[in-house]
């Protein structure tokens, strides 16, 4: 005893602490949950919970209760006792005024008080309550205790929205299901309530059916794996077999699993298209019958399942055994990016067209997803389709996906189908959250996590009724760059924060004043990530950079996310200076800069050239708006004097159209003597991005003669952008104060390409003046 009181004292003279400190109560104040509760009351007050203390519930909060038991057993090292309703410490109590899935909880002098009307909002006020808690106990035996302290509260809180879900893809590449266990409960930690599991793909088959052997000896496995980047040339392989499977009794405890933590799973079954790893398990079920590879690389694959009764017979046989295995409502059935290209030179399928009637082979798509919600149907079950089905007309009580976009989710609530939105802009987490060149390769694309925290799921097209059938939104995780467990935590985390307030709290009225109270909270969940070993992204210390214009000239103004911290820059290899307000530019820049807490760097560099061309004073003006995905620096990204990356176009300064002719008008402010009009292209067909074969400027010389030149662009096969440069030193007078430059889009890709039949992206870079 006196040895561990020495020990004691010894430390406390260490950390320059008196021992009353160490046993003074510590909570965090003010409380910080996410997502959000819909309402919280906080006092000073702090609340003691102790080994033994005692928990009264009713019976149908058992999940709830024992949750709360095995965390503060795991985390705290005490146990909690049982008691009566009049003496426990804490108390579970139903309460039918509650709306579904919400809950209220209380925490005073007199314990802990948790009312909810169903056991899934009992679960959801321990998730609130353990965030209430000290972020260490998240780790296992953290630091043995006999009590914890917990803030006064009052907490009322319910869901905005009913389906609150993320997705995983465990085709592309495959993770073990402790890893899909652990998915699950972050997803119950953050009021989730739907886990989309992607078993099915061109590259491997993830799911046992016993009357089908072939599907996990064979098609659950491929034989290499695409190295690097799809728009790499050449593309490489890395030549190892590659593959894996969940066996009937993996799915069982995982499903049992999730049910503990009120997760209901939506297995997805792709179909028609997709199906590449299916038939080269059995080539019968395709269009020409001929043996084919399990995919190797990403894409879309012309090989999809014909409508034939052997396919019917797999795929009612495979759903059979599925519907057996996932008690939830939904089954997804893909229905996304099936080329219909082995449909048109099918025999069979062209029969089948003219015998039912159908218009093309879009509406055969459609029959053969009509077939299949009926046969489903037939088994209780309900089914969901990526917004391709709404092609060829709605099966009859088909819920809608909308990932292309948000125009598929409202067509199908506008038609009385329920919607759950997922567009690219928002919600797709295997996009690239940073700017920063360091970070792990990706499929391309943009989403940090301020855009995430923006998405609304309700459309503003949609009326007060039209928006009842929107159920909610998810995040989705396509993981054909992700090939570990820490890989994907990386993408999700912080992203899938954003999205869980987004479907539980509902989307932010005022972004300016919600999202850096979000970035704060975000800040503060660091140490829960820590605490888990969960490998989250941290850009909150990043830096923002902005080019800003005005009557007085052209500054730039840098910002980071978070509160409290210093950024000092340096200008042109200059001194290094504390940044308080945006600085002027007068010719060409290059900035550095970093962000400080206290003396201690806090992030990586920023580094940034400016490029003070002759258009960037300009005011500029576009005939379409660039797509909600790739918008993120606004029209003002292409004459801001910054030029997008080289090696992708997800970034703030290449701007995305989709499938349209642009018209870009620059007013220069001023006349001005153009003798050129350069920009870049991006181009990467493997993804759909094409760039225009020709480029135009036309405007009005002084003489009020109209001009228009047109260059043809030619590509660089070796780079995955063109450079379009339009010579005006030609013209009579080239002393200009407005241009105009079009831009013609590609057009419908072409048979044999990557996303043939759709058309095609345009991604513009900066517009540079001389």
């Amino acid at each position: 005893m006196i040895i561990r009181l020495v020990i004691l004292l010894f430390c406390c003279s260490l950390l320059n602490t008196s021992c009353s400190e160490i046993s003074k109560p510590y909570v965090d104040y003010p409380p910080k949950i996410i997502p959000k509760p819909s309402k919280m009351l906080h006092t000073h007050g702090v609340f003691t919970l102790e080994a033994g203390s005692g928990i009264h519930a009713a019976e149908e909060f058992t999940t709830a209760v024992q949750f709360l038991r095995n965390y503060i057993r795991n985390g705290a090292g005490f146990e909690l006792g049982e008691a009566s309703l009049s003496s426990a410490m804490i108390r579970f109590e139903k309460a039918d005024s509650i709306p579904t899935e919400g809950y209220s909880l209380k925490i005073s002098e007199a314990g802990i008080h948790i009312q909810a009307s169903d056991a899934s909002g009992a679960f959801y006020a321990v998730q609130s309550l353990r965030q209430l808690l000290p972020h260490d106990l998240e780790q296992l035996n953290s630091l043995p205790r006999n009590s914890v302290h917990l803030p006064h509260v009052d907490i009322q809180d319910s869901p905005r929205f009913p389906y609150r879900g993320m997705h995983l893809d465990v085709a592309r590449h495959f993770f073990p299901k402790e890893f899909v266990k652990d998915y699950i409960s972050y997803l119950a930690m953050l009021k989730m309530n739907r886990f989309h599991w992607h078993l099915t793909e061109d590259q491997g088959w993830r799911i046992e059916i016993d009357q089908f052997p072939r599907l996990t000896s064979h098609a659950a496995f491929r034989d290499e794996t695409l190295i690097g980047h799809y728009n790499d040339q050449p593309q490489r392989f890395d030549g190892e077999r590659y593959g894996g499977f969940y066996t009937k009794e993996d799915i069982r405890e995982i499903v049992a699993f999730a049910e503990k933590h009120h997760i209901t799973i939506v297995p997805e079954i792709e179909m028609p298209g997709h199906a590449q790893a299916a038939i080269s398990a059995y080539p019968e079920l395709g269009c020409t019958g001929e043996q084919i590879p399990v995919a190797t690389k990403w894409g879309v694959f012309e090989d999809i399942f014909c409508p034939n009764q052997k396919t019917f017979a797999f795929l009612k046989g495979v759903l059979s055994e599925v519907v057996e295995l996932f008690p939830g409502e939904y089954i997804h059935i893909g229905g996304d990016e099936a080329p219909k290209t082995r449909w048109k030179a099918c025999d069979h399928c062209q029969k089948l067209i003219r015998e039912l009637g159908l218009a093309n082979e879009h509406e055969l798509q459609s029959w053969f997803i009509r077939e299949i919600e009926t046969f489903l149907n037939s088994k209780g079950k309900k089914i969901i389709g990526w917004d391709e089905i709404l092609e060829g007309g709605l099966a009859p009580n088909a819920t809608v996906m909308s990932w292309r976009g948000v125009q598929g989710g409202i067509e199908a609530a506008k038609t009385g189908h329920n919607v759950i939105m997922t567009p690219t802009s928002h919600a797709y987490f295997d996009y690239y959250q940073s700017d920063n060149p360091d970070e792990p390769l990706a499929i391309g694309g943009y989403l940090p996590l301020e855009k995430v925290y923006g998405f609304d799921p309700i459309p503003s097209e949609l009326n007060k009724e039209e928006a009842k059938y929107v159920l909610g939104a998810q995040g989705n995780v396509w993981t054909e760059y992700m090939k570990s467990e820490q890989h994907v935590e990386y993408m999700i985390f912080p992203r899938m924060l954003a999205m869980s307030e987004v479907v539980w709290s509902g989307p932010t009225e005022n972004f300016d004043t919600d999202y850096p109270d979000f970035v704060d909270r975000v800040e503060h969940f660091h140490n829960r990530f820590a605490a888990l070993g969960v490998n989250f992204a941290n850009h909150l210390y990043r830096l923002e950079g902005k080019v800003l214009k005005n009557t007085d000239g052209v500054s730039f103004q840098l910002q980071t996310p978070t509160m409290g911290k210093t950024i000092r820059y340096q200008l042109n290899q200059g001194q290094w200076m504390d940044y308080t307000t945006p600085f002027s530019l007068h010719n060409d820049a290059e900035i550095n800069a970093l962000v400080y807490m206290e003396s201690e760097k806090i992030s990586d560099t920023f580094h940034q050239k400016v490029r003070l061309h002759k258009g960037v004073k300009g005011t500029i003006s576009l005939n379409k708006p660039p797509h909600p995905s790739y918008s993120s620096g606004g029209k003002e990204a292409l004459n801001n004097g910054i030029s997008g990356r080289d090696d992708r176009y997800g970034d703030s300064e290449w701007l995305g159209f989709w499938g349209e002719d642009i018209e870009i008008e620059i007013d220069l402010g001023d006349t001005l003597e153009i003798s050129e009009v350069k920009t870049r292209f991006y181009h990467a067909p493997g993804q759909w991005v094409h760039s225009p074969e020709t480029i135009s400027v036309a405007g009005v010389m002084r003489n009020g003669e109209r001009f228009v030149t047109t260059t043809r662009i030619d590509g660089d096969p070796s780079k995955n952008y063109v450079i379009a440069r339009i010579e005006l030193s030609h013209l009579a007078d080239n002393n200009l104060n407005k241009i105009k430059l079009i831009v013609p889009n590609f057009g419908i890709i072409p048979e044999g390409s990557q996303g043939a039949g759709n058309k095609a992206w345009t991604f513009i870079d900066e517009i540079i003046i001389e």
